[in-house]
């Protein structure tokens, strides 16, 4: 299984970016309103500046209080892991578990083309197997 397989079966495909030079109160309007937990930092909409999660804000919050009046660029990650859609599922998962991170930017020509979290890959993963599942017992149970 790819992670362009992770990507056809989202409901959201759209990636949702934000600009480095926005705000931290833009960013967590951002986050609430499309009910997600991390953004794609992008000056143009389509290259990859940087990444920005819930944990970015709240580990900022608790050393600096201010946080909420500073820029995204301020605390984003700037080296981001990536992948691409012809990867291996079991092996970007394996990336972000050893990472300890929840959301990759998925790129694809230089371009970001999507972003997957760990849920949407335990998802894909949940659904294969009960796919496996419901074939292994019809095939069992045939006359």
């Amino acid at each position: 299984m790819r992670i362009s397989d992770v990507l056809q079966s989202k409901s959201l495909r759209d990636v949702v970016t934000i600009r480095p030079d926005a705000g931290v109160r833009e960013l967590l309007a951002t986050l609430a309103e499309n009910n997600i937990g991390a953004v794609v930092v992008s000056a143009d909409g389509t290259s990859l500046d940087g990444i920005v999660s819930e944990r970015d804000v709240v580990r900022t919050l608790h050393s600096d209080g201010t946080v909420i009046n500073a820029v995204v660029s301020s605390i984003m990650t700037p080296q981001v892991k990536t992948c691409s859609p012809e990867d291996e599922l079991d092996v970007v998962m394996q990336i972000m578990t050893d990472g300890r991170f929840r959301h990759i930017p998925v790129i694809s020509d230089g371009q970001v083309v999507g972003i997957v979290s760990i849920g949407d890959m335990v998802k894909q993963k949940i659904d294969q197997l009960q796919f496996e599942r419901d074939q292994l017992d019809s095939y069992v149970h045939q006359g």
